[in-house]
């Protein structure tokens, strides 16, 4: 025997062996569809008796194997169930003897047989035959389990009547010697009269029939005959046949406290009539039924007396397979046992002991395998470790079977099968396939080995044609193990990266490999790292900002205040905090990103933008080169807000290595952010003003940041005129539908009396709507008028009073209050008086202010900005304007 069967367990010694093949022409997948209806019948309920027979079906048997059944029972093909298909009667007479021939193969061993016909109709299909069954077709086959259940039921009456009649101490006969094949040349010429070969016999007779108990459900008499059978041979120093005798004693003993089954495809059996409590339905002893089979007898023999106890069970064990080890030959017995063992320890938990059976199975010796054998052996290897919770050793053993699938000596290397192999085991070296399970602090597992294996998925992968599952491995390999990869290794690794990328970009699509196995994508978010993401506040011409006080109104903003001691913080309420400042719909933005390069060399990162929610986003990509192990380098993403409302930056997205990532901001706990959700206000008109006066050469700074400041000039004298042309040209989107202009006069100290200016609206206001890309001129008169009657030093006077351009502080009179000297007069109540109408200039509105203070000031401002002044100072005079607005573009 060379072929084990690693899918043994204790149980199955009290199985009977059916073969199901098919012969002649059968397609394979209807074979299989009625072998599982046939194998769906694994243990039968005997009629008239409270016993069970329990089959083991199999597809394909080594006759070589068959030669082992006076051995060990359970390996003896009592039963054939033969498939084929016949379509007329002309073929019937061929068919039949093909089915008489299959049954010679197994002819020494055959219980009893049957003959599954499909597809032959009409007399000869008629005829009743206890070994033949005729249906049309596959489909049309209802009776098939029935018919089985027929034929289990004749295998078990003879089954029975051999157990009786080996059981039966028919004195004066002698004993048959029970050989294994390579026995039979060693006992020619000795002598059959002598005390030590009848034990011999009396022992391995003893030993089968406890097979044949166990196997029809007389599990005590089993017991009985395995205790003493090893009495027997132990005598007579008989060690192959004294293991088989300890392994029944232990599978007998397995089954008996253990009726759920150790192989765990078993479960559902159905406990014997000696594992029964209820003894008030068991007959009593020595009492036949009505068919005459009688039942088991031995009960009340107690299993206290030949059940071994668990502890016992594994001891046997040992012994069993120490005297199998003995027999060069018996290499498949001893693997088989220590199998069997594996699996009872498994349900007793005790995985230490059991990976010691394992270990000496891993160095027993079965001789010349098959690449598919060795296959085969490694892969059971490793469930057997994966049943005791030895996770790494099983991924250990599935990976050298993934190997051996790829040897050097197959013709054709299954690289499929390797990769499935390799994939499996991933579990074993705490490796994921997931790169969120990297995110969460701790490496698991040994990194090496990690790498080794991640190496070798890439290279199966390729080697069965997929590129885009090794740039999805190499991508995973890249971003995982980035820290444990040397200078070198990272070199290699990028190129192999952007070679195989070239043939098959990277994206972040799943790949499906399976139902139950999809590959997530990988995101690239170590290159470059990402520390801190900021969002940017428009440019001070584009900034929108609401009029505070504008006419003497302060609208109340202010919310109910609830004091709780408990804050309640967390990293996603901050990612998701509204920023205080707003966009503007079609406007440019922008997102400040701080990064750093970890590679040795420059890191090219194309095609990077933003990855944003809530409203539509046109995100405009940029191309970085980073220098190598870079320090944190800024680098602004820009895009263009397509609608208003609530946006919120979730990410960005980056091409590296031909492989396109979508990086979430979720994703990068070590991200530093003051929030990434800000308000899109709807488009406003975006206003460019020009004035006819030139440049002046003193420009006042700005008040504050947000006003953005000019200054033009001129020289008049007293009781002069001059024109100020202002050009008003719509740059933005949006139409201007409103003008209105205003002026405010201020007299201090008398000094400065009448109107300084003066305009018409009318034809301006013919002009509005003003579209887009259109202007619009506004004329204002400047006159001045200043009394000298009886004042002297006026001139004086007013620089005393900070009117001058070194001397006065104002930037905007509604933001700050112009405080006189101690030593001078307050301003009058009555003399000043402030007057206002608005230039507006919006979609809705939008205003241009302009004001007189003791010296002339203008204001420009919409809706959302704050007014700024123009200047007119001494008695020829400068005239200096200031404009600011983030709508308001000045030249």
């Amino acid at each position: 025997m060379s072929v084990p069967d690693y899918m043994q367990c204790a149980e199955d010694h009290q199985t009977v062996l059916v073969v199901v093949q098919p012969f002649g022409i059968v397609p394979e997948d209807h074979f299989f569809k009625i072998y599982k209806r046939i194998a769906s019948v694994s243990q039968v309920s005997i009629r008239d008796s409270q016993r069970i027979l329990y089959i083991r079906y199999r597809h394909h048997y080594l006759p070589e194997n068959n030669e082992w059944g006076d051995f060990q029972t359970h390996r003896k093909v009592v039963g054939l169930i033969a498939i084929t298909t016949c379509t007329s009667a002309k073929d019937w007479p061929q068919t039949a003897e093909r089915f008489h021939g299959q049954k010679e193969v197994y002819s020494s061993t055959l219980y009893d047989s049957r003959c599954l016909v499909f597809g032959l109709q009409g007399e000869i299909a008629e005829q009743q035959r206890t070994d033949m069954a005729f249906y049309p077709s596959f489909d049309e086959c209802s009776d098939v389990e029935r018919r089985v259940e027929d034929f289990v039921e004749s295998i078990f009456i003879v089954l029975e009547s051999k157990r009786l009649d080996r059981a039966t101490d028919k004195s004066g006969d002698k004993t048959p010697l029970l050989c294994v094949p390579f026995e039979k040349k060693d006992f020619v010429g000795l002598d059959t009269d002598s005390r030590h070969y009848k034990k011999r016999c009396q022992g391995r007779m003893r030993k089968h029939v406890g097979d044949l108990c166990l196997q029809a459900g007389m599990l005590q008499d089993a017991l009985v005959h395995y205790h003493m059978a090893v009495e027997l041979l132990r005598g007579v120093n008989d060690h192959l046949w004294l293991g088989a005798a300890l392994e029944g004693l232990c599978s007998a003993s397995v089954i008996s406290h253990y009726p759920g089954g150790t192989g765990g495809k078993l479960l559902g059996r159905k406990p014997s009539i000696s594992q029964t409590t209820d003894a008030g339905k068991r007959h009593r002893p020595g009492a036949l039924t009505t068919n005459g089979i009688s039942a088991d007898t031995s009960t009340e023999i107690g299993r206290a007396k030949n059940c071994l106890s668990p502890e016992d069970i594994i001891e046997k064990y040992k012994e069993a397979i120490s005297y199998y080890g003995k027999y060069k030959n018996a290499g498949v017995i001893e693997l088989e046992a220590c199998v069997k063992a594996v699996r009872v320890l498994a349900i007793q938990k005790r995985a230490r002991e059991a990976s010691e059976f394992l270990q000496n199975a891993v160095y027993i010796n079965l001789g010349q395998l098959s690449e598919e054998e060795k296959i085969q052996r490694y892969s059971i290897l490793s469930e057997l470790y994966e049943l005791i919770g030895f996770h790494r050793k099983s991924a250990f053993f599935k990976r050298v079977a993934a190997m051996q699938c790829v040897a050097p000596t197959i013709p054709e290397p299954g690289w499929r099968a390797c990769y499935k192999l390799l994939l499996e085991t991933l579990p074993g070296y705490s490796l994921s396939l997931d790169p969120k399970d990297f995110n969460k602090g701790t490496h698991r597992g040994w990194a090496a080995v990690q790498m080794r294996l991640l190496h070798e998925l890439v290279y199966a992968s390729r080697r069965m044609g997929n590129p885009g599952l090794s740039v999805r491995h190499l991508s995973f390999l890249l971003q995982t193990m980035l820290d444990f990869l040397s200078d070198q290794e990272k070199k290699e690794v990028t190129q192999s990266l952007e070679n195989y990328s070239s043939k098959c970009p990277g994206g972040m699509e799943v790949i499906t490999l399976s139902a139950e196995l999809k590959l997530p994508p990988v995101p690239f978010t170590k290159l470059p790292i990402v520390r801190s993401v900021k969002l940017l506040n428009l440019p001070v011409s584009l900034r929108p900002h609401k009029v505070k006080g504008l006419l003497g109104q302060n609208v109340s903003t202010a919310s109910p205040f609830i004091y709780s001691p408990i804050i309640m913080h967390s990293r996603g309420e901050e990612r998701c905090k509204k920023i205080d400042f707003q966009w503007v719909q079609g406007d440019v933005c922008e997102v400040q990103l701080m990064v750093y390069n970890p590679m040795p060399y420059e890191l090219r990162v194309e095609n990077m933008g933003l990855l944003t929610s809530g409203v539509q986003f046109e995100s405009l990509p940029a191309a970085l080169s980073l220098p190598a192990e870079s320090g944190l380098y800024p680098v602004t993403l820009v895009g263009v807000p397509r609608t208003a409302g609530n946006i919120t930056v979730n990410g960005y997205h980056t091409s590296v290595f031909g492989v396109t990532s979508d990086c979430l901001l979720e994703d990068l706990p070590a991200v530093k952010t003051s929030g990434c959700l800000v308000e899109v206000i709807p488009s406003l008109p975006r206003l460019q003003l020009a004035t006819s006066l030139p440049r002046s050469a003193h420009t006042p700074q700005p008040m504050s940041k947000e006003e953005l400041s000019s200054s033009v000039s001129v020289q008049l004298f007293n009781g002069e005129t001059q024109q100020l042309t202002i050009t008003l040209e719509n740059i933005g989107c949006e139409d201007i539908e409103t003008l209105e202009v205003t002026s405010k006069v201020v007299n201090t100290k008398e000094k400065v009396f009448s109107n300084f200016l003066s305009w018409k609206l009318e034809e301006a206001l013919s002009h509005l709507p003003l579209k887009p890309g259109l202007t619009v001129t506004l004329t204002v008169s400047i006159q001045v008028k200043l009394d000298f009657s009886g004042q002297e030093n006026l001139l004086q006077d007013l620089n005393d009073d900070g009117i001058s351009v070194t001397g006065l502080p104002i930037c905007s009179p509604l933001r700050q209050v112009l405080k006189p000297r101690p030593e001078t007069k307050p301003i009058s109540n009555d003399s000043g008086k402030l007057e206002y109408s608005h230039i507006k200039v919006n979609k809705h509105e939008s205003k241009l202010d302009m004001i007189l203070n003791s010296s002339l000031q203008f204001l420009v401002f919409n809706r959302y900005q704050e007014p700024m002044p123009m200047q007119l100072l001494g008695n020829g005079f400068t005239v200096t304007c200031h404009f600011c607005s983030p709508n308001i573009l000045v030249l």
